[in-house]
């Protein structure tokens, strides 16, 4: 199960590099397979992490398709600074939440890592759904720090899958940094 996600992910964050909407329904799949491997190593709050995911693929789909103007496709764009501050917030206030929740009323055993990696990406997630490019910043920091969890965790195939996250994010952000300045298309 957990190098079906692998290859569905990598897949999922190649198609996003690329602004292709088949990436929703192929990150979908790739959620739903890693929302299993995740409870089973007791990450819980990434195990919940990956059915926000579901729903917000969903969204993503939807939004890339008809959320641009009148209905037409989102072109990459920059966030609103009010919007990124208001996301950092509420990144830094549920994380910490969460990892209080998760270290007094489980027995996870990385509670505040998993936390502070959960809510951040769905920080990232909600930036990507509306094509922000500031999506990929967020991603390079919450990716390298999975990397480091999974390595302690022993999910060495789920560690890989991170690192080339990680590379794919830098990809993703320098090609959509050249689709926002009128460029070639990511």
């Amino acid at each position: 199960m957990e190098a079906a996600g692998v290859a569905t992910g990598v897949l999922a964050v190649w198609l996003t590099t690329r602004e292709n909407p088949a990436c929703w329904p192929v990150g979908l799949v790739n959620v739903l397979l890693f929302s299993v491997v995740f409870f089973r190593a007791r990450l819980y709050a990434d195990a919940g992490l990956q059915l926000v995911y579901a729903a917000l693929c969903v969204y993503g789909f939807w939004s890339w398709l008809h959320g641009g103007e009148g209905g037409s496709r989102l072109r990459v764009a920059r966030a609103p600074a009010r919007v990124l501050a208001a996301l950092f917030a509420a990144g830094l206030a549920a994380g910490a939440l969460l990892g209080l929740l998760l270290h007094r009323g489980t027995d996870a055993s990385l509670p505040f890592w998993d936390a502070g990696t959960t809510s951040f990406s769905l920080v990232a997630q909600a930036l990507q759904t509306r094509k922000w490019i500031e999506n990929w910043v967020v991603w390079i920091a919450v990716d390298a720090v999975y990397l480091g969890v999974y390595v302690v965790k022993g999910l060495h195939l789920t560690a890989g899958l991170y690192a080339a996250f990680l590379v794919l994010a830098v990809v993703g952000l320098v090609r959509w940094r050249r689709s926002l300045a009128g460029g070639l298309p990511a």
